[in-house]
């Protein structure tokens, strides 16, 4: 604790450092050692008052004249006790004592103080020289005379409000319940008055408001009753902010003060700040103007000048600042009535609110396993006190038994900044695959703070983000046994929530049971084997002597269910595994379906008697079990063997011709049976490798008919924020109706190049950005003249935007870059990309 000497005023100042962590009790010890608690209303009643700085120490200010200061001669004593404890019942409480004393001036004839939380007066207690000359011959009885005047009370009798409509007496005790503070010494009367006490009026002079309590007090001399004038008067606003700048404007002579008065005069106008005067000199380093003028005295200080501070301030749950200056003016002046009068204002101005943004820092240590977000700075009257986790609210203390560790940093100038050090495997941080080798962290959670001593909370979202170059992605070995086909994924540091689809089949354990498949996953690799017979198995080469089977696995993301990573494994198996001629004469022959032939329905493949239809049909397979006598098989006889023969057809509705035909043949010896390869006198069909001219355009459109596109000379076009701009991405070569054009991604750069940072996606698979708050909106594209095929063009809106840094807005131009997707509209099936992911269906359409 430390104190300072104010003139009329003792400062007494409690360190933030010890105090600000424990909960307080302000007392005032009298002479008599009897501690008072210093409330509000007490403060206000007897002089004192307590104020919290921004750097968050407590202040006690106490006046010359408090209840329980000790005066002799020029000097007055205070003694403050302070109890501070860690709980708030305040048990185990420290008791601290300050005590200090102070010398003041000679007192004026009447002193006017006009603090923040009271009025005071003291003016000079005289008595006529021919009343102290007057001999009394018999003791005073006041009871006799004035039974409530007690003879034992203090001097002072009574004190008499002048309202405009009437007048009110209070006794000397009833005025103290009431709330006002009265005192006589041998050499003075003073009347202290809240600013909320019942007969105080709100008065008007120079469209300034002024707060006023007109009285006169009555005290006892001997056998006389004296009366002196303790009027009061305060300004309560005048205050203006104006182009940055503070403005105090006060009445230069107060109508309750100067009422009836002549030949007034100014004897000395001086201001400072914090209780400190200035000098015309330090004013003008400080940019302060005083201008004392015929009716009005005038402060002109900057917003943010030196002298005042900054504290924090909330607005409808925004952070902010407020600046605050404690700014005082004295001013004396001499009358015919009173001689010198004394006017001591002290204001504590508040300039509006500016509201205030939050840097948030974030510098990965991927060394260590953490990320390190600084978030700030804050001025030292704002406290974390807890955070949001997930959902959870955790406080300070608590935040490291989540993994957080929580340091602050302290500047030079009193402000401060968390630091936070989160583990990267912290269950709040996201992890996120990129692309390449790319991972993204994120961090996500939500600060609360709280503000002393007014006790306003407000939150600031905290979201990092780092990308890092430590993604491992899965890889997969496959193999076959003759009669399946094995395929083993190694998983990495990015997968681990990747789906398994075989097509566009999710592949689960209840899937794979009902296809007869074995999954297995134990966390670190993912393994399945397929019979070489199987629905998803697809077949790529047939000859006599070896089939190409393949299987194909797509990992995908588990929230878009965007392609991440493909595998396969390829084997050839022998054509004898889809025949199986029987002893008993019966034949079991599967058909199989090559890549490139999906328009084949294998349920209308036949044999040679087209009565014979597939007994068991799958995508890709055809099962006939028939007997060598039946379905149109023929025979043929040698010495040692007799051959059955016959073929598994396809043909095009209303067509004798097949497209589709596969022999096969069984050889039955005199003593047993023998499986023979078939195979294909008709080539199937396949997809050959071309060659041809492919020609894009992205083209921008002034408006939203899309009939006039800028031109070459107009780039760069100006736009504002949030203005449509009208894109229409078309295919010029070959006009083929087969072909669909499809977006798949489109995004912004900020340079030419289509890989730069940073990127914004516009369109993602050809879907909206869920994350943009201006969604794209698709526009139709009907058939016209220039549209011939429709299918060619896509066309969508994006509004305007910039990219930003930190709290700035990166002024330069965008660059927009789309991929596209063309497909086949008769073999879209044949296409691992078409048909788009995105169901058109689901297009946020706009009206033309």
């Amino acid at each position: 604790m430390s104190s300072e000497c104010l003139g009329d005023f003792l400062r007494i100042t409690l360190s933030a450092e010890y105090f600000e962590d424990k909960y307080l009790s302000l007392f005032v010890v009298d002479q008599s050692g009897t501690a008072w608690e210093l409330d509000e209303a007490m403060a206000a009643q007897c002089g004192y008052t307590v104020t919290y700085t921004t750097c968050r120490s407590i202040q006690v200010r106490a006046s010359a004249l408090s209840c329980h200061s000790h005066l002799e001669k020029d000097v007055f004593t205070v003694t403050i006790q302070i109890k501070a404890s860690h709980t708030p019942d305040m048990s185990n409480a420290t008791t601290h004592l300050k005590s200090a004393s102070c010398h003041y001036d000679p007192w004026s004839p009447r002193e006017i103080k006009c603090e923040n939380n009271y009025m005071e007066v003291s003016v000079r207690r005289e008595v006529p020289q021919t009343i102290k000359d007057f001999v009394q011959d018999e003791p005073e009885d006041w009871t006799f005379v004035f039974p409530e005047a007690k003879a034992e009370e203090a001097s002072i009798w009574q004190i008499v409000f002048h309202q405009p409509e009437e007048k009110r007496a209070l006794l000397m005790s009833n005025a103290w319940s009431a709330g006002y503070g009265l005192n006589a010494s041998d050499s003075r009367v003073l009347l202290r008055v809240p600013y909320t006490a019942a007969q105080v009026q709100l008065v008007e002079d120079q469209g300034i408001t002024l707060s006023v309590l007109r009285s006169s007090t009555f005290y006892k001399y001997q056998w006389v009753i004296l009366m002196v004038d303790t009027t009061v008067a305060c300004p309560v606003d005048g205050v203006d902010y104006t182009n940055k700048t503070i403005t105090w404007t006060i009445p230069k002579y107060i109508p309750p003060l100067s009422a009836g008065m002549t030949s007034l005069k100014d004897v000395l106008v001086e201001a400072g700040m914090d209780l400190h005067k200035l000098s015309a000199k330090e004013m003008a380093s400080r940019k302060y103007l005083l201008l004392n003028e015929l009716t009005t005295i005038t402060m002109k200080i900057p917003i943010g000048a030196e002298g005042g501070y900054y504290k924090t301030s909330v607005n409808n749950g925004q952070l902010g600042v407020k600046y605050t200056i404690n700014l005082f003016l004295e001013h004396q002046w001499e009358d015919n009535k009173w001689g010198l009068t004394k006017h001591t204002i002290i204001k504590e101005i508040e300039a509006p609110f500016e509201q205030a943004e939050v840097v948030i820092t974030n510098n990965l240590n991927l060394s260590a396993g953490l990320m390190n977000v600084t978030v700030g700075t804050f001025l030292p009257d704002a406290e974390l006190v807890n955070l949001t986790i997930e959902g959870v609210v955790v406080a300070v203390p608590e935040a490291l038994q989540h993994g957080y560790l929580i340091h602050r940093t302290r500047y030079a100038n009193g402000s401060k900044a968390y630091v936070l050090q989160v583990p990267l495997d912290a269950p709040s941080i996201k992890t996120e695959y990129m692309g390449e080798d790319m991972r993204a962290y994120t961090l996500n959670i939500t600060l609360t703070f709280i503000t002393y001593p007014s006790s306003e909370t407000f939150v600031v979202p905290v979201i990092a983000l780092s990308a890092v170059k430590d993604a491992v992605l899965p890889s997969a070995t496959g193999f076959c046994d003759g009669r399946n086909l094995h395929l083993i994924i190694t998983r990495g540091n990015v997968d681990q929530n990747w789906l398994p689809f075989i097509s566009d089949w999710h592949l689960t354990q209840e899937a794979a049971q009902k296809y007869n498949y074995i999954l297995r996953d134990n966390g670190t690799h993912l393994a399945i084997s397929v019979p070489f017979l199987s629905p998803h198995v697809s077949y790529e080469g047939f000859h006599t002597s070896a089939i190409k089977a393949s299987l194909y696995l797509t990992l995908k993301d588990d929230i878009t269910l965007a392609q991440r990573r493909d595998f396969s494994v390829s084997c050839l198996f022998s054509p004898s595994e889809l025949i199986q001629c029987l002893p008993n004469g019966t034949v079991i022959i599967t058909a199989i379906k090559l890549v490139g032939g999906e328009d084949l329905d294998t349920a209308l493949l036949v044999l040679r008697d087209r009565q014979c239809k597939p007994s068991l049909v799958t995508e890709r397979t055809a099962t006939f079990k028939f007997d060598v006598n039946t379905c149109g098989t023929s025979r043929k006889f040698n010495s040692t063997t007799v051959t059955y023969e016959n073929e598994v057809l396809y043909f095009r509705p209303g067509d004798d011709i097949p497209i589709y035909q596969l022999k096969f043949l069984c050889l039955y010896a005199v003593e047993q049976t023998a499986d023979v390869p078939y195979e294909s006198k008709n080539p199937l069909p396949s997809i050959q490798p071309g060659s041809g001219c492919l020609a894009l355009s992205l083209k921008l459109f002034k408006e939203k008919s899309y009939s006039e596109p800028y031109q070459e000379s107009e780039y760069p076009v100006v736009k504002y924020l949030r203005e449509a701009l009208y894109f229409e991405v078309e295919l010029l070569q070959p006009k083929d109706a087969r072909l669909d054009l499809n977006l798949d991604d489109c995004w912004a750069t900020n340079s030419q190049s289509q890989d730069s940072i940073p990127q914004w996606h516009i369109l993602i698979h050809g879907c909206e950005n869920n994350k943009d708050s201006y969604k794209t909106v698709f526009h139709e594209v009907n058939y016209s003249p220039r549209a011939k095929f429709p299918q060619h063009l896509k066309r969508f809106e994006v509004r305007m935007f910039t990219f930003v840094q930190g709290t700035s807005l990166l002024q330069e131009q965008l660059y927009f870059h789309c991929s596209v997707v063309i497909c086949n509209t008769k073999q879209q099936l044949l296409d691992l990309f078409c048909p788009r992911r995105c169901n058109p269906g689901k297009h946020r359409f706009g009206e033309d």
